[in-house]
């Protein structure tokens, strides 16, 4: 087994979730696959102070003089980046980007804003990429060669991976964990880790989906819950009415008014997120898929499909 080392460089007003989420990620998977990350945390001074005023990270290696070219180096976003690209120290840090990216060639992570210091450092010429929602302009002037993608969690391009906001730093190491470890070592991180559903770098960022749970309704919070623990369960309207102390009527009301969908299209909704997922990492028939997510045949799945994806379900099957 090759143990990849990985490189996070923590900079002055570092976004810690930024750093902590795909450490930690890795960090588990160590627990799956012993040795298979070499965490290294390292900048280019001893000490500074994160994001966080008054939290410091200390005890910092330096950046280092070489690095193997089967190494990761993971660039986190920073506190007001946009703003801050001309301050010396990250100056400094864009000069070792650019020289040690061109003389060693290993692996290049980002986590929202710091794909503004790769586009600095003019390593996103011709390449996709992504970064969070309000840096994609900024994104695009320092690198107008780049091909910046909108609304996707996470985007690969030939050993480069840029990534969105904040947790979807989460979602791209667990996709690496899957590529390095395999589908049930990333799925045993994910549920370490209480990541519901993990998300495909294809996956919008501002998924609609994601907006049904944007309310207060501690009633709907309580089906919507129901729902993720169990989503292949055989729920029915009067099933879902009961979790919420309340009739079918009144229930489809509520999620009206604060999900903006009925409780059934949810529990579709969901289920048809795990098919996905089914299709994209494993080789079951859709007949069997279909039985693992809830829907009583492969028929009725389609049928399900056809009302919410514009594709059919083989768009989404990964190639062998």
């Amino acid at each position: 087994m090759t143990s990849t080392p990985v490189y996070f460089v923590v900079q002055e007003d570092i976004v810690l979730l930024d750093l902590a989420g795909p450490a930690e990620a890795l960090r588990i998977a160590n627990h799956y696959v012993p040795g298979r990350y070499a965490l290294h945390y390292c900048g280019p001074q001893q000490e500074v102070q994160s994001g966080l005023q008054g939290l410091y990270l200390s005890r910092l290696a330096p950046l280092p003089q070489s690095l193997p070219s089967h190494a990761l180096v993971v660039i986190s976003g920073q506190v007001n980046a946009r703003h801050a690209l001309e301050r010396p120290d990250r100056q400094a840090l864009i000069a070792w980007l650019a020289r040690r990216a061109a003389a060693d060639g290993f692996g290049l992570m980002s986590v929202c804003a710091g794909a503004l210091m790769l586009a600095a450092a003019g390593l996103l010429g011709g390449r996709e990429c992504t970064s969070h929602h309000s840096c994609l302009e900024a994104l695009r002037a320092l690198a107008p060669d780049a091909r910046v993608l909108e609304n996707r969690i996470f985007v690969e391009s030939a050993g480069l991976w840029t990534s969105a906001g904040i947790t979807a730093g989460i979602d791209l190491a667990l996709y690496l964990v899957a590529r390095d470890c395999g589908a049930r070592v990333a799925s045993a991180v994910a549920r370490e880790m209480v990541v519901y559903m993990r998300r495909a770098g294809s996956d919008a960022a501002l998924s609609p989906w994601l907006d049904h749970r944007n309310h207060l309704h501690p009633g709907v919070h309580r089906v919507q819950d129901a729902v993720l623990r169990e989503p292949a369960a055989q729920w029915s309207a009067q099933g879902l009415a009961e979790l919420a102390h309340t009739s079918a009527r009144h229930l489809n009301r509520l999620f009206a008014e604060h999900a903006g969908c009925t409780p059934m299209d949810y529990v579709y909704q969901v289920r048809l997120t795990l098919a996905k997922e089914l299709l994209r990492e494993t080789r079951l028939d859709l007949e069997r898929v279909a039985e693992r997510t809830g829907f009583s045949s492969a028929h009725h799945l389609r049928r399900v499909w056809r009302r919410h994806e514009a594709g059919p379900p083989s768009a989404v099957r990964a190639g062998p």
